[in-house]
């Protein structure tokens, strides 16, 4: 029995999947549209948390995953079925959410939260927006890839090889970029944190 959590076991799990995927796009090509259903019930989640990390706002990132499915559905007879369906919808989706965040004004909202907590006082709400600015702004001075990087890896806690699944990119460059956008933040960050 192969232990999932092995090498042999991941590339056995991504070689199903790269199976599963390219059975269904030849069905899409054929003509049979519940096709397509089933790849975007599986690559729906995934491309939803890209696009939200892409554009930052929900609203934005549903309509992103619609308008880059679409894309997919219209450009599938150029996609190379012996590549990873899920890094090329990802590619799809951060190429134009980054058109999206051009084209449009930035808009100022607040994140979402699930729990009521109690009321900050003001000079907490002042450091807190201070600090949010300030990390938007270091942020802002990385590549996009970058970004993308930084966020997948610290805030969704994915690991170099799933991110570099998700990007079309080899663990190793992940982890280079990951490196510099580290070095990149803690020089825009050091003057606020004291060097």
């Amino acid at each position: 029995m192969t232990d999932l959590a092995s090498p042999d076991g991941a590339a056995s799990l991504r070689r199903a999947a790269l199976a599963r995927d390219a059975a269904l796009i030849r069905r899409v090509r054929a003509g049979d549209v519940t096709a397509f259903d089933a790849l975007v019930v599986e690559y729906m989640r995934p491309a939803f948390q890209m696009a939200y990390r892409v554009v930052g706002h929900r609203e934005d990132a549903e309509d992103l995953v619609q308008e880059s499915f679409l894309a997919a559905h219209q450009y599938l007879d150029t996609f190379d079925i012996e590549r990873p369906f899920g890094a090329w919808l990802n590619r799809i989706v951060m190429n134009r959410g980054a058109n999206l965040r051009r084209s449009r004004s930035r808009r100022q909202t607040e994140p979402e939260t699930d729990a009521v907590s109690t009321a900050p006082s003001a000079l907490d709400d002042t450091t807190r927006s201070e600090t949010r600015d300030l990390l938007v702004r270091a942020l802002a001075t990385l590549s996009e890839k970058q970004r993308m990087i930084v966020t997948l890896f610290d805030v969704d806690g994915l690991t170099s090889t799933e991110i570099g699944e998700r990007l079309a990119l080899a663990p190793g460059t992940v982890r280079w970029h990951l490196h510099e956008a580290r070095r990149i933040l803690r020089v825009a960050l050091s003057s606020y944190f004291g060097g």
